[in-house]
């Protein structure tokens, strides 16, 4: 046990360059006690004690705003920063190495049985406020940003922007770093792409009405009366 929450600790000073020693993470890191609390609780759900695994982790919701549910399967040096509002489900599954920040969800999709909640792989960083909902299956090094909702499933190696989640292939410049003023933003392409089509067919618009003006004009003169008419 204390094995692992040296690691934790470790984790915290590599992931968070706020952390300034370890009482300050000890008794200020909600995080840090809700994944404690969380292996505590999946080896009691694990060995099928009733009640009690739940009951530590509404406590552990209540002191930390943090909701795990004891059936969650967490790998090693897992790290939630900030944490308040993270919701993760009974079936979510997730890899060594993943940092997560406040307001995720690792969620379902309805009151579906069986395996419900995602899956993540190994390295994975998931932005503030993103929901990743279903049994689907985020891969290793993959990045989700800020706000994203995710529905489907995501490859190795590459980041998820945008409601709905869209997969764009994008090189992280560090490890662990989810630097959001790099990454691509489909929206602002897809309406900068759209301004550009309106102001092409502005031009059109314009070219079409200057030519009717000018065969206008020159079939008004054309259809003039001429001396020996009068």
């Amino acid at each position: 046990m204390f094995a692992v929450i040296r690691e934790q600790i470790d984790t915290i000073f590599r992931e968070d360059p706020a952390a300034k020693s370890v009482l300050e993470i000890i008794l200020c890191y909600p995080g840090f006690h809700a994944a404690l609390l969380h292996r505590a609780a999946h080896k009691l759900y694990k060995a099928h004690v009733p009640l009690l695994p739940r009951v530590i982790s509404q406590v552990s919701r209540f002191f930390t705003g943090i909701e795990i549910h004891p059936g969650a399967t967490i790998g090693r040096r897992f790290f939630i920063d900030h944490g308040m509002g993270v919701v993760i489900g009974e079936t979510a599954e997730i890899g060594d190495d993943v940092l997560i920040y406040q307001g995720v969800t690792l969620g379902g999709t309805g009151n579906e049985r069986g395996k419900r909640h995602p899956t993540l792989g190994n390295n994975v960083v998931v932005g503030t406020g993103a929901k990743v909902l279903g049994g689907i299956h985020i891969g290793n090094n993959a990045r989700i940003g800020a706000g994203a909702v995710v529905v489907h499933p995501v490859p190795d190696n590459s980041t998820v922007v945008g409601i709905p989640g869209r997969v764009v292939r994008y090189h992280v410049p560090h490890e662990g770093v989810l630097d959001h003023g790099l990454m691509p933003d489909p929206e602002g392409q897809e309406i900068e792409e759209l301004k550009q089509r309106v102001t092409d067919l502005e031009g059109l618009v314009k070219q079409l009405i200057a030519g009717q003006a000018i065969s206008s004009a020159t079939g008004n003169q054309g259809t003039e009366p001429g001396p020996e008419s009068k």
